[in-house]
């Protein structure tokens, strides 16, 4: 079957269910709100308690950020309006403007697997040609960006931190996006502001932060995998097709049960690039009823991590590379 059929296939689970999502959001924000403030209370009994508890809740911070992403592709409610709304106020939560975050993983959906015309809402990603042809600095540099430490470790904390202040990739944009940025931010300082006027910067240090860092380490790693695995796909412009590169240059990442609650079903993420609009409740429903799509570009947690040590896309076996092997295909 042509990827471009699915669509036409995958279109009834695209009507969101009011109760449903009513459901998720409560048994999402709910626990969060309640572990945040059982960690602050906890400082008064041991930091590390507390520490753990932020931990653990970044686990549904996560899941908020999944449920903002679905109301970005007005797949949370049937109104829209109420989805940019959800959208925005769960963005002071995960430090991620939405109408900024909105257009460019917009961007991201229209040009994923496209090799020219990388840059926004993707990783950097360059083909072996492209490698060998910088000069000493830039492959050091390369190597710098895409080493683990560096993309999981530092760039989530650049990214939610630094980043999202300002709307990056839509800087002459219009007004709206300076707006959306500006205003989340005023939201975020107002409420860190008061939390540590009246609490302590402890709370800050020991509640806010750890809970953020793990869980934007967590979202890193989830956008990682689903693009940068060995048999993804990328294409010029000539040959690049839109269901194409949704359906073989998106992985199936598939979690343990416990792991896909907190990630929102994200693992499928080939069925989510087919149809964005299908609610991420609705995605069980897809690969339960089609098992064709619940085998294409399978990744088991274990297989995944293999993936971190790719790099490098090769053109002529079409195939994601190590370093390594890059290397060997030169010998």
């Amino acid at each position: 079957m042509r990827p471009s059929e699915w669509t036409r296939i995958l279109a009834k689970y695209r009507e969101p269910i009011l109760s449903r999502s009513l459901f998720e959001l409560t048994v999402t924000l709910v626990p969060f709100v309640a572990i945040w403030a059982l960690a602050w209370w906890a400082l008064s009994i041991s930091p590390w308690l507390a520490l753990a508890l932020a931990l653990a809740n970044s686990a549904f911070l996560v899941r908020l950020f999944m449920i903002q992403h679905d109301c970005g592709h007005g797949a949370f409610f049937k109104d829209r309006r109420w989805g940019d709304w959800l959208g925005r106020i769960l963005g002071v939560l995960t430090l991620t403007p939405y109408d900024v975050w909105r257009r460019t993983h917009a961007i991201h959906h229209a040009t994923t697997g496209n090799l020219d015309r990388r840059g926004v809402g993707d990783l950097p990603t360059l083909t072996v040609r492209e490698y060998r042809e910088k000069r000493w600095i830039g492959r050091i540099l390369y190597r710098l960006v895409r080493n683990p430490v560096f993309l999981f470790g530092i760039v989530p904390f650049y990214t939610f931190f630094l980043q999202n202040r300002l709307p990056v990739g839509l800087m002459r944009s219009g007004w709206q996006y300076w707006f959306s940025a500006l205003a989340t931010n005023a939201a975020i300082g107002a409420a860190l502001g008061a939390i540590g006027w009246f609490s302590g910067w402890d709370v800050l240090l020991l509640v806010f932060l750890p809970t953020m860092l793990l869980a934007a380490m967590t979202g890193m790693w989830l956008f990682y995998v689903q693009h940068q695995f060995e048999d993804t796909t990328w294409d010029d412009e000539e040959s690049w097709n839109v269901h194409d590169a949704a359906l073989h240059g998106s992985s199936h990442y598939d979690l343990p049960c416990i792991l896909r609650w907190i990630t929102a079903n994200i693992g499928v993420h080939h069925v989510h690039h087919l149809a964005s609009r299908i609610p991420f409740y609705r995605l069980s429903e897809v690969v339960r009823d089609h098992d064709i799509l619940a085998q294409s570009h399978r990744l088991t947690l274990w297989e995944s991590f293999r993936c971190a040590r790719l790099h490098l896309w090769d053109e002529k076996s079409r195939k994601l590379l190590s370093f390594s092997d890059a290397r060997m295909l030169a010998a």
